[in-house]
């Protein structure tokens, strides 16, 4: 850094500027692969669980344990069936995507009621004959959903409204599929498939007000003169003008950012919570009630935070063999 006599790294990663909070805290998806074939959903969201361990034999054969016993940290995450109620159909513009209608399949379940409010005079049908007509214009559709957190064991009712992109080669064959799918029920297992690579997009957790040392990881002064004014603060914080350099480490808030982490591994997905219930709940979350997947490694969040899910949009190895679990730890963390 200049007059330094050592080498000084910058403090902080720029890779995340802005550093703000999320907007949202259901986390919002930008980019959706291109993929092609058949109609198919290219998404889907649950809700995190907690973390536990499994043995399982590596199935990743460039790894030097391939074939053997491996004990892998895995996060549980339950994923209550999405209700599709509803589609939008996008066209291309020189400014981007432009909506060409919306459309609603009513009347909608109750449990709808707590996120939604319909107008009260509105023609669905007049609009969905309006896009069949011109399907020639369309170049994505998009399913809305609503999760079904009162079906988990999360405690909680008012559901979360999500736009998914349906992936597909042929318009006309997209339509066909949201026409089938509309008003009714779409489990993981339509989705997920075991040894599947998926993109996970969450809000991480949020930690309130920090300083410069636990924000950034600047280095606290040495016992002398120089920690005369302070030992936990930046030394200098940059010319005041004509402006202070926004790259400075300053306190602010940390945490709550959304982030996504590519190519998770799709490990397991199951149908019976039994598998996975461990002794007394997890903590801060309590008991898994309906379908769950088990996904190696970790996730950005903490307990009950809503995870989205997406196919990779960097994906190297389309997919793996289905891996041979052995056993999943089901010892309880109460205390750990």
């Amino acid at each position: 850094m200049g007059h330094k006599s050592k080498s000084a790294p910058r403090r902080g990663s720029l890779m995340y500027y802005p550093r703000v909070r999320a907007r949202r805290i259901t986390g919002r998806i930008r980019t959706w692969p291109h993929l092609g074939g058949p109609p198919r959903l290219l998404g889907f969201a649950g809700y995190k669980v907690g973390t536990t361990h499994l043995i399982m034999v590596e199935n990743r054969a460039k790894s030097p344990l391939f074939g053997r016993e491996v004990v892998k940290e895995v996060t549980v995450v339950e994923v209550p069936p999405l209700f599709i109620y509803g589609f939008r159909a996008y066209t291309k513009t020189p400014k981007g995507l432009k909506t060409l209608g919306e459309v609603i399949r009513t009347p909608l379940p109750k449990f709808a009621d707590r996120i939604l409010t319909l107008p009260k005079k509105s023609d669905f049908s007049k609009i969905q004959t309006f896009i069949e007509n011109n399907l020639d214009k369309v170049s994505e559709l998009r399913v809305l959903a609503l999760t079904q957190p009162q079906k988990s064991g999360l405690g909680k009712k008012t559901p979360e409204v999500l736009e998914i992109k349906v992936g597909g080669d042929d318009v006309k064959a997209v339509y066909n599929y949201i026409k089938e799918i509309l008003g009714k029920e779409l489990r993981a297992k339509d989705f997920f498939a075991e040894g599947q690579f998926v993109d996970a997009i969450s809000v991480t957790k949020g930690k309130g007000f920090a300083g410069a040392v636990k924000r950034f990881g600047v280095k606290i002064q040495p016992n002398w003169h120089k920690h005369r004014k302070g030992k936990r603060v930046v030394g200098a914080i940059s010319p005041s003008r004509p402006h202070m350099m926004f790259t400075i480490p300053r306190p602010g808030k940390m945490g709550f950012h959304q982030r996504t982490e590519y190519n998770k591994l799709i490990l397991k997905v199951g149908e019976n919570p039994s598998e996975v219930n461990i002794a007394g709940g997890f903590l801060h979350y309590g008991v898994v009630k309906s379908d769950y997947i088990l996904v190696s490694g970790t996730l950005p969040g903490p307990s009950k935070r809503l995870v989205r899910f997406r196919y990779p949009v960097r994906a190297k190895i389309p997919k793996l063999e289905p891996p041979k679990i052995l056993s999943v730890s089901l010892a309880s963390k109460q205390g750990v």
